[in-house]
């Protein structure tokens, strides 16, 4: 077997999720091409019509008119969606709605203090328990702030601009670490009064931005299981087309060519201000690497699939600085490691990451996903490299960002 041929994929989640919340603050109808399928961007979809901005989606493509927001008349549940519920948070506190935010079993273990104290410091009135869902934000006169996170995440940042967006006064962010700055482009290619330099200023928006239309390049976070098989298995080659190329995005392909992989980028472009291309990926020998805390943020979404690489690797790969991954769907790092080595994989955990040590040969096994898309995807390819496949527990997880996975998957296996 050989992975190999030429694809597409659905729309990048995190570009998804913000066309629909800019696309709220305009005064008419804009159209959104290629929005990402999975079911987090769907609850993000259904959040917004509860509060008043409604819209209609027909195959890939939703049609969103903005305007007037409205109190929800019950609780938003944004599901299993980190970026739902914090960009939410921000950009309903901005406009004065009172709402109350809930959401699934992982979302509720996922700490929401990160936006609760700086919403709260803008003037945003909240209750919560412990800094967990649910909580409820009302109504409350905002105040721009001078903001710098507590811990390196776009999901904090995009929620204070979108508050910032409805405050009084300038609100500044300044990163310590740059992370994904699909906010601050869409802010700039909209007209939003948002400027970025170093730090982050965004001024209150005086009037509407203007409707747009919009096509959202393919996921490079889903591109990165496919290009993973590629450079897994020997004689394989992959094209995948019209793939967000954004610098904060791609730092996956940056880490399987330092690993050795074939990663070739063809047919560079510019698409509502993100980098676009097309990504061809083959296999080469691997080696090890170390990922450190600076290139962290750049591939937090992709560090369960890099193990699996990590494993066919000539050396050790170790990864640290990357304590994030204990709050994300799931506590990644124990998913990882738990699962790994139940493959017979050798594999160190760390408070901070894990090592991981080549293994020549990997078993299939019974895994455990914790409801978590992103473990059963790279877990499916760790599969790939076995006599039989995977058992997972829970196939239907991955519905959360990219329901067509198995399809595609089966469309590249030669």
């Amino acid at each position: 077997m050989r992975i190999k041929g030429e694809i597409s994929l659905p729309g990048d989640k995190s570009i998804s999720h913000r066309a629909l919340m800019f696309a709220s603050l305009t005064d008419g109808e804009c159209v959104i091409h290629n929005i990402s399928t999975g079911e987090d961007v769907e609850s993000t979809r259904k959040c917004l019509a509860e509060c008043g901005i409604q819209s209609v989606k027909s195959g890939n493509t939703v049609r969103i008119k903005g305007g007037v927001f409205s109190n929800p008349d019950k609780p938003l549940n944004c599901g299993n969606s980190g970026t739902t519920i914090r960009l939410l948070a921000g950009l309903l506190a901005g406009k004065r709605i009172t709402a109350e935010f809930t959401g699934d079993d992982s979302l509720a273990k996922r700490p929401m203090s990160r936006i609760i104290d700086p919403l709260t410091e803008m003037g945003v009135v909240i209750e919560s328990i412990n800094g967990h869902i649910p909580f409820t934000i009302k109504p409350k006169e905002l105040n721009g702030i001078s903001f710098v996170p507590s811990v390196a995440s776009a999901q904090v940042k995009s929620c204070i601009m979108l508050a910032g967006l409805g405050a009084i006064g300038q609100t500044v962010i300044d990163e310590n670490v740059k992370t994904r700055d699909h906010s601050e482009i869409i802010s700039k290619e909209l007209g939003a009064p948002v400027s970025s330099n170093g730090t982050i200023s965004i001024n209150p928006l005086s009037r509407p931005l203007q409707p747009f239309e919009i096509n959202v390049p393919g996921d490079p976070s889903s591109a990165a299981f496919f290009a993973a098989a590629a450079a897994l298995i020997p004689n394989s080659s992959i094209t995948i087309k019209n793939v967000l190329a954004n610098p904060t995005r791609i730092g996956f392909f940056q880490v399987l060519k330092k690993m050795g992989g074939g990663v070739e980028w063809q047919n560079m472009r510019k698409e509502c201000g993100e980098s676009v291309g097309d990504v061809h990926v083959f296999w080469e020998p691997l080696n090890g690497i170390d990922i450190t805390s600076e290139l962290v943020p750049s591939v937090i979404d992709e560090l369960p699939i890099i193990a699996v690489l990590a494993t066919q690797a000539d050396g050790p790969t170790t990864v640290s600085g990357a304590e994030e991954l204990r709050v994300k769907e799931c506590d990644r790092i124990r998913a990882v490691c738990e699962n790994l080595l139940a493959m017979g994989g050798e594999v160190i955990e760390k408070k901070d990451g894990f090592i991981i040590n080549q293994c020549n040969t990997l078993y299939n096994t019974n895994i455990k996903t914790y409801r978590d898309h992103r473990i059963a995807m790279s877990f499916t390819v760790a599969g790939l490299l076995t006599d039989a496949r995977n058992t997972l527990d829970d196939e239907d997880c991955i519905n959360i960002s990219f329901p067509e996975f198995h399809k595609v998957l089966t469309q590249v296996m030669g």
